[in-house]
Protein backbone atom coordinates (compact mmCIF):
# COMPACT_ATOMS: atom_id res chain seq x y z
CA UNK A 1 0.00 0.00 0.00
CA UNK A 2 1.21 3.50 -0.85
CA UNK A 3 2.39 5.56 2.10
CA UNK A 4 -0.33 8.13 2.73
CA UNK A 5 -0.72 11.43 4.52
CA UNK A 6 -3.07 11.41 7.50
CA UNK A 7 -4.76 14.63 8.53
CA UNK A 8 -4.46 16.04 5.03
CA UNK A 9 -6.79 16.21 2.06
CA UNK A 10 -6.21 15.41 -1.59
CA UNK A 11 -8.39 17.05 -4.24
CA UNK A 12 -8.49 15.66 -7.78
CA UNK A 13 -9.52 18.12 -10.49
CA UNK A 14 -9.72 16.72 -14.05
CA UNK A 15 -9.22 19.52 -16.57
CA UNK A 16 -9.40 20.21 -20.27
CA UNK A 17 -8.36 23.75 -21.21
CA UNK A 18 -9.79 25.29 -18.03
CA UNK A 19 -7.58 28.39 -17.95
CA UNK A 20 -10.71 30.54 -17.55
CA UNK A 21 -11.84 28.74 -14.42
CA UNK A 22 -8.99 27.07 -12.59
CA UNK A 23 -7.66 30.06 -10.64
CA UNK A 24 -11.09 30.86 -9.22
CA UNK A 25 -11.52 27.20 -8.30
CA UNK A 26 -8.17 27.16 -6.50
CA UNK A 27 -9.03 30.35 -4.62
CA UNK A 28 -12.34 28.81 -3.54
CA UNK A 29 -10.45 25.74 -2.33
CA UNK A 30 -8.07 27.95 -0.39
CA UNK A 31 -11.05 29.63 1.29
CA UNK A 32 -12.87 26.46 2.31
CA UNK A 33 -10.50 23.51 2.81
CA UNK A 34 -10.47 22.46 6.49
CA UNK A 35 -6.91 21.06 6.48
CA UNK A 36 -3.71 21.31 4.41
CA UNK A 37 -4.59 20.16 0.92
CA UNK A 38 -2.84 19.00 -2.24
CA UNK A 39 -4.77 19.77 -5.41
CA UNK A 40 -3.95 17.38 -8.25
CA UNK A 41 -4.80 19.22 -11.47
CA UNK A 42 -4.93 16.38 -14.00
CA UNK A 43 -4.73 17.10 -17.74
CA UNK A 44 -4.21 14.88 -20.77
CA UNK A 45 -1.31 16.84 -22.30
CA UNK A 46 1.37 19.32 -21.32
CA UNK A 47 -0.17 21.77 -23.81
CA UNK A 48 -3.43 22.04 -21.86
CA UNK A 49 -4.12 25.73 -21.27
CA UNK A 50 -4.92 25.06 -17.60
CA UNK A 51 -1.22 24.50 -16.88
CA UNK A 52 -0.24 27.91 -18.26
CA UNK A 53 -1.90 29.86 -15.43
CA UNK A 54 -1.24 27.65 -12.39
CA UNK A 55 1.89 29.57 -11.38
CA UNK A 56 -0.33 32.62 -10.77
CA UNK A 57 -1.91 30.91 -7.75
CA UNK A 58 -0.44 31.44 -4.30
CA UNK A 59 -1.98 29.60 -1.37
CA UNK A 60 -1.15 28.77 2.22
CA UNK A 61 -3.51 25.83 2.72
CA UNK A 62 -3.53 24.50 -0.86
CA UNK A 63 -0.54 23.16 -2.75
CA UNK A 64 -1.07 22.71 -6.49
CA UNK A 65 0.39 19.67 -8.20
CA UNK A 66 0.06 19.73 -12.02
CA UNK A 67 -0.35 16.12 -13.09
CA UNK A 68 -0.32 14.42 -16.48
CA UNK A 69 -2.93 11.74 -17.01
CA UNK A 70 -1.11 8.48 -17.72
CA UNK A 71 -4.16 6.28 -18.36
CA UNK A 72 -5.32 7.68 -21.70
CA UNK A 73 -7.32 10.71 -22.75
CA UNK A 74 -10.60 11.82 -21.20
CA UNK A 75 -12.21 12.83 -17.91
CA UNK A 76 -12.68 9.25 -16.72
CA UNK A 77 -9.00 8.41 -17.03
CA UNK A 78 -7.97 11.73 -15.50
CA UNK A 79 -10.14 11.02 -12.45
CA UNK A 80 -8.80 7.46 -12.15
CA UNK A 81 -5.20 8.66 -12.45
CA UNK A 82 -5.74 11.29 -9.78
CA UNK A 83 -7.47 8.89 -7.39
CA UNK A 84 -4.79 6.23 -7.82
CA UNK A 85 -1.86 8.62 -7.41
CA UNK A 86 -3.08 10.92 -4.66
CA UNK A 87 -1.05 10.32 -1.51
CA UNK A 88 -3.61 11.44 1.08
CA UNK A 89 -5.99 9.14 2.98
CA UNK A 90 -8.98 11.34 2.09
CA UNK A 91 -9.46 12.27 -1.56
CA UNK A 92 -12.16 14.47 -3.08
CA UNK A 93 -13.11 14.69 -6.76
CA UNK A 94 -14.39 18.05 -7.95
CA UNK A 95 -14.60 19.90 -11.24
CA UNK A 96 -12.71 23.01 -12.35
CA UNK A 97 -15.83 24.81 -13.59
CA UNK A 98 -17.03 26.23 -10.25
CA UNK A 99 -20.15 24.04 -10.37
CA UNK A 100 -19.52 22.36 -6.99
CA UNK A 101 -20.02 24.26 -3.74
CA UNK A 102 -16.64 23.88 -2.07
CA UNK A 103 -18.03 25.10 1.26
CA UNK A 104 -19.31 21.53 1.61
CA UNK A 105 -15.74 20.31 2.09
CA UNK A 106 -15.92 21.12 5.80
CA UNK A 107 -18.86 18.74 6.36
CA UNK A 108 -17.30 16.15 4.06
CA UNK A 109 -14.15 16.20 6.16
CA UNK A 110 -16.19 15.88 9.34
CA UNK A 111 -17.90 12.81 7.86
CA UNK A 112 -14.53 11.31 7.01
CA UNK A 113 -13.20 11.97 10.53
CA UNK A 114 -16.35 10.35 11.93
CA UNK A 115 -15.37 7.10 10.22
CA UNK A 116 -17.19 7.15 6.89
CA UNK A 117 -15.39 5.73 3.86
CA UNK A 118 -17.41 7.63 1.24
CA UNK A 119 -18.99 11.04 1.84
CA UNK A 120 -21.29 12.11 -0.98
CA UNK A 121 -22.14 15.69 -1.78
CA UNK A 122 -25.92 15.52 -2.19
CA UNK A 123 -28.10 17.94 -4.16
CA UNK A 124 -31.25 15.99 -3.37
CA UNK A 125 -31.25 15.76 0.43
CA UNK A 126 -32.66 18.51 2.67
CA UNK A 127 -30.39 21.55 2.35
CA UNK A 128 -29.08 20.61 -1.09
CA UNK A 129 -30.03 22.20 -4.39
CA UNK A 130 -29.25 22.34 -8.10
CA UNK A 131 -29.32 25.38 -10.40
CA UNK A 132 -29.17 25.44 -14.16
CA UNK A 133 -28.09 22.76 -16.60
CA UNK A 134 -30.30 20.67 -18.92
CA UNK A 135 -33.59 19.92 -17.17
CA UNK A 136 -33.80 16.35 -18.49
CA UNK A 137 -30.32 15.51 -17.19
CA UNK A 138 -31.31 16.92 -13.77
CA UNK A 139 -34.57 14.95 -13.81
CA UNK A 140 -32.82 11.65 -14.59
CA UNK A 141 -30.15 12.29 -11.96
CA UNK A 142 -32.68 13.06 -9.25
CA UNK A 143 -34.86 10.07 -10.18
CA UNK A 144 -31.89 7.71 -10.12
CA UNK A 145 -30.59 8.92 -6.77
CA UNK A 146 -33.86 9.18 -4.91
CA UNK A 147 -35.29 5.89 -6.25
CA UNK A 148 -32.13 3.91 -5.42
CA UNK A 149 -32.17 5.34 -1.91
CA UNK A 150 -35.72 4.17 -1.26
CA UNK A 151 -35.51 0.90 -3.20
CA UNK A 152 -32.21 -0.31 -1.75
CA UNK A 153 -31.50 1.92 1.30
CA UNK A 154 -28.31 3.17 -0.32
CA UNK A 155 -27.31 5.91 2.15
CA UNK A 156 -27.37 8.78 -0.36
CA UNK A 157 -30.06 10.34 -2.53
CA UNK A 158 -27.47 11.64 -5.02
CA UNK A 159 -25.52 8.66 -6.28
CA UNK A 160 -24.69 10.28 -9.63
CA UNK A 161 -22.92 13.37 -8.29
CA UNK A 162 -19.17 13.34 -8.97
CA UNK A 163 -18.49 15.54 -5.92
CA UNK A 164 -17.54 12.94 -3.32
CA UNK A 165 -14.87 12.27 -0.71
CA UNK A 166 -13.30 8.80 -0.71
CA UNK A 167 -11.15 7.06 1.85
CA UNK A 168 -8.04 5.84 0.07
CA UNK A 169 -8.83 2.31 1.30
CA UNK A 170 -11.89 2.26 -0.95
CA UNK A 171 -9.94 3.27 -4.04
CA UNK A 172 -7.25 0.68 -3.35
CA UNK A 173 -9.74 -2.16 -2.87
CA UNK A 174 -12.18 -1.50 -5.71
CA UNK A 175 -11.58 -2.43 -9.33
CA UNK A 176 -12.87 0.49 -11.37
CA UNK A 177 -14.62 -0.84 -14.47
CA UNK A 178 -16.15 2.36 -15.88
CA UNK A 179 -15.21 3.07 -19.48
CA UNK A 180 -17.33 6.10 -20.36
CA UNK A 181 -16.98 9.14 -18.16
CA UNK A 182 -18.49 10.56 -14.99
CA UNK A 183 -20.41 7.39 -14.14
CA UNK A 184 -17.21 6.44 -12.30
CA UNK A 185 -18.54 8.27 -9.21
CA UNK A 186 -21.70 6.18 -9.24
CA UNK A 187 -19.73 2.96 -9.69
CA UNK A 188 -17.42 3.65 -6.76
CA UNK A 189 -20.15 4.54 -4.26
CA UNK A 190 -22.35 1.60 -5.28
CA UNK A 191 -19.46 -0.87 -5.08
CA UNK A 192 -18.23 0.60 -1.79
CA UNK A 193 -21.67 0.20 -0.23
CA UNK A 194 -22.14 -3.34 -1.51
CA UNK A 195 -18.69 -4.21 -0.10
CA UNK A 196 -19.66 -2.99 3.37
CA UNK A 197 -17.90 0.36 3.46
CA UNK A 198 -19.64 3.13 5.38
CA UNK A 199 -21.35 5.68 3.13
CA UNK A 200 -23.05 8.95 4.07
CA UNK A 201 -24.06 12.23 2.45
CA UNK A 202 -23.90 15.94 3.22
CA UNK A 203 -25.97 18.67 1.55
CA UNK A 204 -24.35 20.58 -1.28
CA UNK A 205 -25.41 22.82 -4.13
CA UNK A 206 -24.53 22.65 -7.81
CA UNK A 207 -24.76 25.30 -10.49
CA UNK A 208 -24.06 25.06 -14.20
CA UNK A 209 -20.73 26.35 -15.44
CA UNK A 210 -20.48 29.96 -16.67
CA UNK A 211 -17.27 29.57 -18.72
CA UNK A 212 -15.75 26.85 -20.86
CA UNK A 213 -17.40 23.79 -22.36
CA UNK A 214 -18.83 20.83 -20.48
CA UNK A 215 -17.58 17.35 -21.40
CA UNK A 216 -20.68 15.62 -20.03
CA UNK A 217 -22.28 13.45 -22.74
CA UNK A 218 -25.70 12.34 -21.45
CA UNK A 219 -26.87 10.05 -24.23
CA UNK A 220 -23.48 8.40 -24.70
CA UNK A 221 -23.08 7.66 -20.99
CA UNK A 222 -26.69 6.92 -20.00
CA UNK A 223 -26.40 3.14 -20.62
CA UNK A 224 -23.38 3.04 -18.30
CA UNK A 225 -25.27 4.83 -15.52
CA UNK A 226 -28.11 2.34 -15.99
CA UNK A 227 -25.63 -0.54 -15.62
CA UNK A 228 -24.64 0.62 -12.14
CA UNK A 229 -28.24 1.42 -11.25
CA UNK A 230 -29.28 -2.18 -11.86
CA UNK A 231 -26.06 -3.47 -10.26
CA UNK A 232 -27.13 -1.71 -7.06
CA UNK A 233 -30.69 -3.06 -7.29
CA UNK A 234 -29.48 -6.60 -7.85
CA UNK A 235 -26.98 -6.43 -4.99
CA UNK A 236 -29.61 -5.19 -2.55
CA UNK A 237 -32.58 -7.28 -3.64
CA UNK A 238 -30.68 -10.56 -3.93
CA UNK A 239 -28.68 -10.02 -0.75
CA UNK A 240 -25.32 -9.88 -2.52
CA UNK A 241 -23.84 -7.31 -0.14
CA UNK A 242 -20.82 -8.61 1.74
CA UNK A 243 -20.05 -8.56 5.45
CA UNK A 244 -19.44 -4.97 6.61
CA UNK A 245 -15.87 -3.74 6.72
CA UNK A 246 -14.62 -3.37 10.35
Amino acid sequence: MRESSQGQLGVVVPVYNEAENILNTLRELESHVPVPTTCYVVADTEEDTTFTVLDQFEGEMVTVKPTLNGYGRGALNAIKWGLHHAEEDAVVVTMADMSDDLQSLVEMWEGYKAGYHVVCGSRYMPGGRQSGGPWFKAFLSRMAGVSLHYLTRLPTKDVTNSFKLYHKMVIENIEIESTGGFEIGMEIVVKAWTMGYRVTEVPTSWQDRTAGESRFRLWAWLPRYLHWYFYCLKSAWFNLRVKPVP
